[in-house]
């Protein structure tokens, strides 16, 4: 029951706030990707989905929007160093995912970033390994894995609290938390005598948070340009999940690079 309630909760955690691609008037989505061809992406429960998208952006009003205006009056090099320390656990699940998908140069690269932040960067507070010219690459997960692998998305669904999602993205993230994530096994799994999993879910609600705060202004613009909040969300989240399967190096409409941060509005 304690193993279920926690992957319940990690799946909450994990799904805070995704999005991304281009919907036609008929809710479904034909998204061509570089590897695997064209897929159509079917919004199977629309209308459950709509009700789901509206309870998440009241939750949104009440509980997370608050929050992140609350982080942000942290000072500057706090939240720069909590973001730092935050990518750089990130790579626990990249460097896995590099290997899954053949790409074995940036699996060296983030590997040597992670040695080096998570030692001489103090826990990756500061990211030591750019300076040396090691540069940060994209995150990737297990999703991406199975979208270069082949697999199709199946249908498209917004869950409670975690928001936008696919079969194949939710699929990948139990992928995740049965045995991908270093950081979770640490935690969660094992529960060592350094690490709890308090540490775990406080790290994935800070993730969240953290993006939030980076991006209230642009959610504004968003949700105040829109005619329709629910087809843009899912239209952006399904066009940046194509394009990072893809590794297609271009910005997605309002969606900056870099996982989500930083979304750029005109």
């Amino acid at each position: 029951m304690k193993k279920t309630l926690s992957i319940i909760t990690i799946l909450l955690l994990t799904f805070i706030y995704s999005f991304s691609s281009f919907a036609g008037d008929d809710g479904k989505l034909n998204l061509k990707n570089k590897k695997n061809g064209s897929y159509e992406v079917k919004d199977c429960f629309e209308k459950v989905n709509r009700g789901i998208f509206a309870f998440n952006q009241v939750i949104d009003k009440i509980v997370f929007k608050p929050l992140a205006k609350g982080y942000r009056i942290f000072p500057q090099p706090i939240r720069s160093g909590t973001s730092n320390a935050l990518n750089n656990l990130s790579n626990v699940v990249t460097i896995p995912n590099n290997i899954l998908q053949g790409q074995m140069k940036d699996a060296g690269v983030n590997s040597a970033r992670f040695v080096i932040n998570t030692t001489i960067g103090i826990a990756g507070i500061f990211d030591v390994a750019s300076y040396y010219g090691l540069k940060k690459r994209d995150k990737e997960d297990y999703g991406q894995t199975l979208g270069v692998w082949g697999s199709g998305p199946g249908c498209y669904f917004v869950l409670p609290v975690l928001g936008p999602t696919t079969v194949r993205d939710s699929i990948g993230s139990l992928a995740n938390i049965v045995g991908g994530d270093a950081w979770y096994n640490v935690t969660v799994a094992n529960d060592t005598q350094y690490f709890s999993e308090v540490d775990y879910y406080s790290s994935r609600l800070i993730s969240g948070i953290d993006f939030r705060a980076k991006n209230i202004e642009s959610f504004d613009s968003l949700e105040k340009n829109s005619v329709d909040l629910y087809a843009s969300v899912r239209s952006l989240y399904l066009q940046d999940r194509n394009r990072k399967i893809g590794n297609i190096d271009e910005t997605t409409e309002t969606l900056s690079d870099d996982d989500w941060e930083e979304l750029e509005t005109q």
